[in-house]
């Protein structure tokens, strides 16, 4: 059912690293992500802010762009290489196979290269930023949820086995995966030894569906919920707090003022060993509670973050997830 894996894939991708989306007020934007998740401005300007969790070293994980017209969408989710010459190696190895690939100037990176995948997703490689120091234990400046780091991305793609086997030849390795027959419905991927850094999900993308951010405790996902009511975004709690079935993690899902969504769940296990088979899951529906918990509404499983510039592909068949809505209208059927 799996692609094969390339162990020694040519260049070495190391982690999930940050996202770049597009809001219409960055103030707005801003006292979501830092007075509801808990995230730390690095650095900000009249049109962009620059922030991290809690626990992270590094400059920036979520990086909010100011664009009052084309709000909403994301413009790149970023991937750290190890080395410098791996960026070097990607930049052949992109070229190689007739994928974009070109050079930027990023601040607070180092040597930066932007690329796609067979999508059309694009992304942001890099081996260096700036550093800043970690504040974890500096208790006293916690805000809302206590956002430590992010995690992982999930995107929409129109095949998931294809987009699954590029990502396993850079080196991808799967936690978990959703099956229904002999369909491929969605690839739970890893870079960093545990089980996420990359979700693949049949639909029609390329799009964002998500991207997470870890806490330490299970209270800071009610916490979330509790400063998203505060602050005015009480709407945007969208599915949760639930459990997972793939990862077992407790989560919630937010929306921020621009529609995109974010999630806020408690860690998850260690994959590093290679004996480590990926769990199955045969998925009936994209519902993916663990044994307890309402579907969730339709909008969940369709309504994502589109990528700027890259043209949306529908998948062979669209999927039918038992949403909260079938749910309802089932149950209530004589």
């Amino acid at each position: 059912m799996l692609p094969p894996v390339n162990l020694r894939p040519s260049f070495n991708i190391t982690r999930s690293s940050h996202v770049r989306l597009t809001v219409a007020d960055l103030a707005e934007s801003r006292n979501f992500y830092v007075n509801a998740l808990g995230l730390v401005v690095s650095d900000e300007d009249e049109r962009t802010c620059y922030l991290r969790g809690l626990a992270e070293a590094c400059h920036h994980s979520l990086v909010l762009e100011l664009d009052e017209e084309g709000a909403g969408s994301c413009r790149r989710v970023g991937y750290r290489v190890f080395f410098d010459e791996d960026l070097d190696l990607a930049y052949a190895w992109f070229r190689e196979r007739g994928l974009p690939a070109e050079w930027v100037d990023a601040p607070y990176q180092g040597r930066t290269l932007h690329v796609s995948d067979p999508i059309g997703t694009p992304l942001e490689l890099c081996a260096h930023m700036e550093t800043r120091p970690r504040l974890h234990i500096d208790f006293a400046s916690y805000r809302g949820a206590h956002a430590q780091r992010l995690d992982h991305y999930q995107i929409f793609a129109p095949d998931t086995y294809e987009l699954c086997a590029f990502y396993s030849e850079l080196g991808f390795r799967n936690s978990e995966y959703l099956e229904h027959g002999d369909k491929l419905l969605g690839a739970f991927m890893y870079r960093k030894g545990t089980c996420l850094d990359l979700a693949i999900v049949e639909n029609t993308g390329p799009a964002l569906h998500h991207f997470a951010y870890t806490v330490s405790e299970s209270r800071d996902i009610f916490t979330a919920c509790d400063w998203a009511g505060i602050l005015g975004y009480g709407d945007g709690v969208e599915r949760g707090p639930g459990r997972h079935g793939p990862g077992g993690m407790l989560f919630v899902y937010l929306r921020d003022p621009d529609g995109h969504r974010v999630e806020v769940f408690n860690s998850h296990y260690q994959t590093i060993d290679t004996e480590i088979e990926p769990v199955r899951w045969d998925a009936a529906s994209l519902s993916t509670n663990a044994r307890w918990g309402l579907p969730a509404l339709e909008k969940w499983y369709f309504e994502a973050s589109p990528f700027v510039g890259a043209p949306l592909i529908p998948p062979a068949e669209l999927p039918q997830p038992m949403s909260l809505e079938r749910f309802l209208l089932e149950q209530s059927a004589p």
